[in-house]
């Protein structure tokens, strides 16, 4: 996803003079073709993501649309209150993408595991949240927030992800994305992330398991009409994500039913199940599919 991220944004850049990329001492051999083009509007900030949050605020004070960039953690929780104060109190255009979601780097042990993010800046005031599933989704996601000002979290895979979507096949990454639709299945999976490959791959092996696979690219806002269309079609929902159970993607879907229900006396609640990472650091290394089974994070 972040060849995906870093293409777009250098396309958009061919035709926008205020995009400006600012990274925390990393992405070699990813974002060179953008330093390269747009020498201008590149910075390398250093190992300093807070201070790196500040400049970003000050770009954008000045008219640039900001992107930030940094693995995991180290642009969000150790710049939350940079990105309090300094960028969404201000609703400023600064754009923070988070490469290597979940356990993305999970060799490299609980400093690079980005399993609480979510909670954490859905909460922020002006804050969008948005996790693609796949490049396409990635991509699209850089476009919109592009061309939509004010605070956007881009929460993107590491590398080799694969395409769940057909290339160039025309969704709206702002409604909740149908991807497996099976004939009068009852139960439907919404997966946010690069988990849904592995929940794709899995519902196409195991033809046996009736259920449809929808994505859910945008967190924050969530689309209410597509929450009120499953609720409709489906009396049981599965949520997927590669993030702490509390306060995460699952939560926010259960937050937003109970709001319907309240809008809409008439409201009935789907049966919900949250697929999450339980309430616990793990302390071991490996592979990334190793720690999401570590975690229960399987069907």
């Amino acid at each position: 996803m972040r060849t995906a991220f870093i293409t777009k944004l250098a396309e958009l850049a061919r035709k926008d003079d205020s995009i400006f990329l600012i990274v925390g001492d990393l992405g070699f051999s990813v974002v060179e073709p953008f330093a390269n083009e747009f020498p201008a509007r590149f910075l390398n900030a250093g190992i300093a993501e807070q201070n790196m949050t500040g400049i970003a605020a000050g770009l954008a004070k000045e008219g640039f649309n900001v992107f930030t960039y940094s693995i995991g953690n180290f642009p969000t929780l150790r710049a939350m209150e940079q990105i309090r104060y300094d960028v969404c109190y201000h609703n400023l255009n600064v754009n923070i993408v988070s490469v290597g979601a979940g356990f993305a780097y999970g060799s490299l042990g609980a400093s690079h595991h980005a399993t609480e993010d979510i909670g954490m800046m859905r909460t922020l005031p002006n804050m969008r949240v948005f996790s693609p599933g796949d490049p396409l989704e990635a991509q699209l996601v850089t476009e919109y927030v592009a061309n939509h000002p004010g605070p956007s979290y881009l929460r993107i895979g590491k590398a080799g992800e694969s395409l769940v979507h057909k290339p160039n096949q025309d969704i709206s990454i702002q409604k909740i994305i149908p991807v497996i639709i099976k004939t009068n299945s009852d139960t439907a999976v919404i997966a946010t992330g690069s988990i849904l490959n592995y929940a794709y791959e899995y519902l196409k092996e195991n033809q046996e398991k009736p259920y449809d696979l929808y994505s859910c690219p945008t967190i924050k806002p969530i689309d209410k009409d597509s929450l009120v269309k499953l609720a409709e079609k489906y009396s049981q929902l599965i949520t997927l994500e590669e993030h702490q159970k509390s306060a995460g993607f699952g939560s926010m879907i259960l937050e937003s039913f109970h709001d319907l229900m309240e809008k809409y006396p008439d409201f009935v609640l789907p049966k919900i199940k949250r697929i999450a990472i339980p309430d616990a650091f793990i302390n071991v290394s490996g592979s990334q599919t190793f720690l999401r089974q570590q975690m229960g994070l399987i069907f």
